[in-house]
């Protein structure tokens, strides 16, 4: 069976505004393609996906050996506990500079442009290169939970409610993975990552991982506990059973907002992308 005539980036004129059942097969198909491709290339290179796995185990033992000891956690309890779900948070936040630098790579030596010149549905290229980081963001969280329970953390409410902790981690990786798209389409080439992390690395450092918003002045503590990183961080320390001494709303609503927050960026992103994908060379 031909596929269908998708190419320049999206269907023919007398097909827009349709979506069928076979256009969606079709995407699907094309999106599987292109994660196995993602998937060939980390098999290629086994050593960058090596550091990549290896630098959040590394900061996830610094934190808990050389600061561990000398951190106080605001009513009790062992600040290794607090500090892990704030780091598999970190992770999944950083994750945005991979799927950046991916995509703008793509862009920038013309892989991009060779795609949308294919019979491919528009959305391949983007759902594609979601789901490889969304596998690859598994097996560094997978990494992660077992360096986090050797350096002493553990769960305390059951597997159930940490298993839904880990989704919800996933669920966060999955909005940024959106943004990261986004913002390589935009991007006019890979050494642009730099812009990435001047946005990054404040928003996830201004939250919740690795202090109480409590013990920050009070204007930053309110901005802390209304990032959407804090309602994550926040939601999986109450699942896995840490301490939660926050007591305003954003903190008592945690799990509701780390649903709420990464569906939101989703839901904007998500189309964002898929358009910018489009219009490339317009």
């Amino acid at each position: 069976m031909a596929p269908p005539p998708w190419g320049s980036g999206g269907r023919s004129p007398e097909r827009q505004g349709a979506v069928s059942v076979q256009d969606l097969r079709w995407a699907v198909a094309d999106g599987r393609t292109l994660t196995v491709r993602a998937l060939a290339h980390w098999a290629r290179r086994p050593g960058d996906v090596a550091v990549a796995l290896l630098f959040p185990v590394m900061v996830v033992l610094m934190m808990g050996y050389l600061f561990g000891g000398q951190m106080d956690v605001p009513g009790g309890g062992s600040y290794r506990e607090f500090i892990v779900p704030g780091m598999f948070a970190l992770t999944m936040a950083f994750g945005v500079e991979t799927t950046f630098a991916a995509v703008a790579s793509d862009a920038a030596k013309g892989v991009t442009d060779r795609f949308r010149a294919m019979p491919m549905s528009p959305s391949a290229v983007v759902t594609g290169r979601a789901a490889a980081d969304m596998l690859h963001s598994a097996v560094g969280l997978a990494v992660m939970a077992v360096c986090g329970v050797l350096i002493g953390w553990r769960v305390h409410d059951g597997a159930a409610r940490a298993l839904a902790g880990l989704g919800l981690l996933l669920l966060l990786r999955f909005a940024l993975v959106w943004l990261g798209v986004y913002l390589g389409l935009l991007a006019k080439g890979p050494e642009s990552v730099a812009v990435v992390q001047i946005l990054v690395w404040p928003i996830g450092f201004l939250s919740s991982a690795l202090v109480a918003p409590s013990t920050m002045p009070g204007w930053l503590g309110a901005i802390a506990e209304w990032n959407p990183m804090s309602a994550t961080v926040t939601a999986c320390r109450e699942l896995f059973g840490a301490p939660v001494t926050d007591g305003s709303w954003a903190a008592e609503h945690s799990v509701l907002m780390a649903v709420v927050w990464p569906l939101a960026i989703a839901a904007v992103f998500a189309p964002l992308s898929v358009r910018r994908y489009r219009s490339l060379g317009r």
